[in-house]
């Protein structure tokens, strides 16, 4: 009986030991968040972008991810959003998909 208990808290600490650094290194958004600051300042000049929010990540297959962030835009006095979707590989850290999106 404590074999059994002493094997079933094992595998908890492992799978919560690799659950907990899978985490740390799959939420590393920050690279994107800025290419997507860099593509609302150049698809907006001149227009002020006065808020920036990360949606959160969407899995999708073959360790493929979507991140996704949202700005509010101002331009000549009214308020809308804009939304960047980025796919990419978690295996190899490469941009395969940018979309922008005006949410009015």
């Amino acid at each position: 009986m404590l074999k059994k208990w002493s094997f079933i808290v094992l595998m908890f600490m492992m799978l919560t030991q690799a659950g907990f650094i899978s985490v740390q290194q799959g939420n590393n958004y920050e690279k994107y968040g800025r290419i997507s600051i860099a593509v609302v300042q150049a698809d907006y000049p001149g227009d002020e972008v006065t808020d920036y929010q990360y949606e959160g990540r969407k899995v999708l297959e073959k360790g493929t991810v979507e991140d996704r962030f949202l700005f509010l835009v101002k331009e000549q006095g009214k308020e809308f959003n804009v939304r960047v979707k980025i796919k990419h590989s978690l295996s190899n850290n490469k941009l395969l998909n940018l979309s922008v999106e005006e949410v009015r």
